[in-house]
């Protein structure tokens, strides 16, 4: 099952509480203060692996505490820190503190980590408020609380590149022919429920990943259909191809519909480089594009999944797109 937002609570280990003490040895009868510090609570952290790949976990367990910090001593013994306490998520991970919306963090790096809710601090005991004029004091300060926070995790898929199509535009059976995933394929609309991604080998030297997210309709930045719901898997990439079906009673239509809701969804969106793919040439041997292209003024191109036409001609202008956004950031 693909979950890509849960709700957790976390809480850091609350700190240890000093120790009132004295020393006491033989022939010692008044030895001074020697009452140890609270250890600190251990810390709750977050972090990416890239072995996981949902957020289903953090359904059926959204709590997380960390370990507290062990009271302080006598004999100037110190209690020992709490352990804290490693939570590990996706990589693409967003960090949310769920009652103000603000980010806390994006954990888009295999390994990266964040300090989400941070231990209590271990109290004094009393050898710390000894002085010249208090000798044998019995202050001591208890251990503070740990940081308490309920947090909103949301998982965006990291992809090269996002196929964007209308329902049942064919972006799933092109996943399965250009790499190995296997998405659910099937000849009727919203085939797709959930986000797939893939990686795509290209020809002996060089790689990139895929993702194919449900199909979108007007109206889905409004949350119509299924297309708000995962968007935002596409926010990451660098390469959008927009897939129209060659049957489509207007292919100008499909693709202006296309960049509206993207762009209303997010206008960073739009600023991307896109390729047009138009899909299932195989069924339209007689169609006519030469109206689309004087429309769109990104690459296009004709493809069919089911006999490999125009497949490799797809990678190629992909992969030249990648290589030139790549430039551009060096």
């Amino acid at each position: 099952m693909f979950i890509d937002k849960a709700k957790i609570y976390v809480k850091g280990g609350h700190g240890g509480s000093g120790c009132v003490s004295f020393r006491r040895e033989k022939y010692v009868p008044k030895g001074g203060p020697d009452g140890g510090d609270g250890g600190k609570g251990g810390d709750v952290i977050l972090v990416a692996d890239p072995n996981l790949s949902t957020l289903l976990d953090f359904k059926y367990n959204p709590r997380y505490e960390a370990e507290r910090g062990e009271h302080g001593k006598g004999a100037n013994k110190h209690g020992r820190n709490g352990k804290d306490k490693i939570v590990r998520v996706p990589v693409g991970t967003v960090i949310k503190n769920a009652r103000t919306g603000e980010i806390l963090g994006d954990l888009i790096e295999p390994g990266q980590s964040i300090v989400v809710a941070r231990g209590g601090r271990g109290g004094r005991g009393n050898a710390r408020f000894a002085s010249p004029t208090n000798q044998a004091p019995r202050e001591w300060e208890p251990g503070e609380p740990g940081e308490e926070k309920e947090l909103e995790l949301e998982l965006k898929l990291i992809a090269d590149v996002g196929l964007v199509g209308l329902p049942n535009a064919g972006k799933s059976t092109l996943l399965s022919k250009i790499s190995a995933a296997r998405p659910k394929i099937a000849d009727y609309p919203f085939t797709t429920l959930s986000p797939n991604l893939g990686i795509v080998k290209y020809r002996d030297y060089g790689s990139f990943a895929v993702a194919d997210i449900p199909g979108l309709i007007e109206g889905a930045h409004r949350g119509k259909g299924l297309g708000m719901e995962f968007l935002r898997h596409i926010e990451r990439t660098r390469v959008l191809v927009l897939l129209i079906e060659c049957q489509s009673q207007d292919l100008k239509a499909d693709y202006l519909t296309l960049l509206n809701e993207l762009e209303k969804y997010n206008p960073g969106l739009i600023k991307r480089p896109r390729i047009v793919a138009v899909t299932k040439i195989d069924i339209c041997p007689e169609l006519d594009i030469s109206a689309l292209k004087k429309l769109v003024k990104e690459p296009i191109c004709t493809i069919s999944s089911v006999t490999g036409e125009g497949l490799e001609p797809l990678k190629d202008l992909i992969w030249q797109e990648l290589e030139r956004v790549k430039h551009e950031i060096e």
